[in-house]
């Protein structure tokens, strides 16, 4: 890894290790003091999120990813001035999409995305907000999947970690996710697709009441 440069990685069955991490934040929008090195929990237990506490040894915490897991695949839906691509297998399911855009991003429709369905001008702000990185464009024939911003992690409100700027994504077990600029991972411990959210934090009721 570069030196000085802004990175996390998955331990084996234990916390993320991030590296020059000087933007952690919670939801309230408390600022966390800038650390070379620190373990976060990602097992959803520790006393002191969001930092690791070492409970995962206790509660046996895994992190393999769950068998029939939603398949790691892009779906693309062409318009007539704007193609929309969707991953379902990386989605959090945060509902950033359909809440704003609900013309488009059709729940309980097929296909549930309709490009056509509003102006290329809000599709494009609509998708610019997905924090995992699961939806994306191509206008113009070319793809757009990345947002121009400083390296940060924000703690979720009962939710997982949204990590953006390009921070450099380590995983032993060579997991990546399409964009590089964007992602979120898991830390309710629950996710059927670790270290990546798959929103069974809203399943299992996933509380962090300070943060």
């Amino acid at each position: 890894m570069t030196e000085n440069k802004t990175s996390i990685q998955p331990s084996t069955n234990g916390p993320y290790i991030a590296k020059e991490l000087n933007d952690l934040k919670n939801s309230k929008g408390d600022t966390f003091e800038p650390q070379s090195m620190v373990a976060l929990c990602r097992c959803g237990h520790s006393s002191n999120k969001p930092f690791c506490d070492g409970t995962h040894l206790k509660v046996g915490f895994t992190g393999e990813k769950v068998e029939g897991r939603q398949p790691d695949k892009v779906d693309t839906y062409v318009g007539k001035d704007i193609t929309i691509h969707d991953n379902r297998g990386v989605c959090s399911h945060r509902g950033y999409c359909t809440n704003n855009l609900p013309t488009v991003f059709r729940m309980k429709e097929e296909p549930w995305v309709d490009p056509d369905g509003a102006s290329v001008k809000d599709i494009i702000r609509v998708v610019e907000m997905c924090p995992s990185g699961a939806l994306s464009y191509t206008k113009d024939g070319v793809l757009h999947k990345d947002v121009d911003r400083k390296p940060g992690i924000t703690v979720t409100k009962d939710g997982p970690y949204d990590a953006v700027g390009r921070i450099e994504f380590d995983d032993p077990d060579g997991n990546t996710s399409e964009p590089k600029e964007h992602f979120t991972l898991c830390r309710c411990g629950a996710s059927k697709n670790k270290p990546f959210c798959s929103g069974e934090h809203w399943h299992i009721e996933f509380k962090d009441e300070k943060n």
